[in-house]
């Protein structure tokens, strides 16, 4: 098939790349306009960018992709399908119309479950235990249209964001080459999604990552992995920002208020939180490398009783 593909950071590489590995026609590549980063300003290419040039492939960056003179342009290519993944804009009725096979995309959640923005993060966050990926025939709406094809993944319970992102690429990548199969053989079955059972998730801003001490351990536990490697969880200490990044539940109780250091030992440090207690392993203090708590004791003391402070 004649593909356009419409994507912007890493995530939607590997579904690229698969798609070129199949043998379609890669005939144009559209990705969210290059952003200027560091001190020097300098102009750094989106992931799915980079890719596309490495394989010879044009690449378009609209500042709108709503605009009529972008509909017109993706027109000339005459595309069969169009394959969005983790584009950035929302797609015009327009281009939705345009192939003759409709546009796909390739949503990193159980759909209707995590519409929106972040539903890798948000599925560790929230403690979920099942999450997976889901291709879609768009319509006019976030992540609405009928459902194509779906593939389960298990959140393992050490699972991070970073992690999980990575499976659900590749996962992602293998079913949406699958769904063009299907879709082009004419075997592809569209699935309503039940609107009541919708949710919508937001998306995820640094602040999120500030412990609230007085929740169970549990959930803080999930926050701490859900936000790993970006933002990252994290607290005060001795008016310090540290961050948490790796650290277990305990059930017990001290009966200490939630965020209070109540012991500290050679390669942990247990605080109580609103509803048991989480064992702090790996953190990184402010200005400093990330570390397992041993190797962060052994250049910072760290006091039984007092308490860690909202960031």
């Amino acid at each position: 098939m004649r593909v356009i593909f419409m994507g912007t950071p890493d995530f939607a590489v590997a579904t690229l790349e698969e798609i070129i590995k199949a043998g379609h026609e890669v005939v144009l590549v559209v990705s969210q306009p290059d952003k200027a980063v560091g001190r020097s300003k300098a102009l750094k290419y989106t992931p799915v960018k980079a890719c596309a040039l490495a394989h010879g492939i044009e690449v378009y960056q609209p500042e709108r992709v709503r605009e009529e003179s972008c509909v017109e342009y993706l027109r000339g290519y005459e595309p069969d399908i169009i394959i969005v993944e983790a584009f950035g804009q929302i797609i015009p009725k327009a281009i939705l119309d345009m192939p003759r096979f409709g546009c796909v995309n390739v949503h990193a959640s159980l759909l209707p479950k995590y519409r929106g923005a972040a539903p890798i993060q948000w599925a560790i966050i929230n403690g979920d235990t099942v999450t997976g990926v889901t291709t879609q025939r768009m319509a006019e709406g976030i992540d609405t249209g009928d459902m194509i094809m779906k593939q389960e993944v298990i959140i393992r319970e050490d699972e991070t964001g970073g992690s999980l992102f990575d499976r659900l690429s590749k996962t992602g990548a293998k079913l949406c080459v699958k769904t063009m199969e299907a879709i082009e053989a004419g075997t592809a079955v569209y699935t309503p999604q039940d609107e009541s059972m919708a949710t919508h998730t937001k998306k995820i801003y640094k602040e999120l990552g500030s412990i609230d001490w007085s929740k169970d351990a549990k959930s803080i536990e999930c926050l701490i992995r859900g936000l790993d490697p970006w933002p990252s969880a994290y607290t005060r200490l001795d008016d310090r920002t540290l961050k948490i990044w790796k650290a277990q539940v305990i059930p017990a109780n001290f009966g200490d208020a939630p965020g209070c250091i109540v012991k500290v030992e050679k390669n942990r440090i247990l605080v109580q939180t609103g509803e048991g207690t989480l064992s702090l392993l790996e953190v990184q203090l402010e200005g400093k490398k990330r570390m397992p708590v041993e190797a962060f004791l052994n250049g910072y003391e760290v006091k039984e009783g007092t308490y860690f402070k909202r960031g």
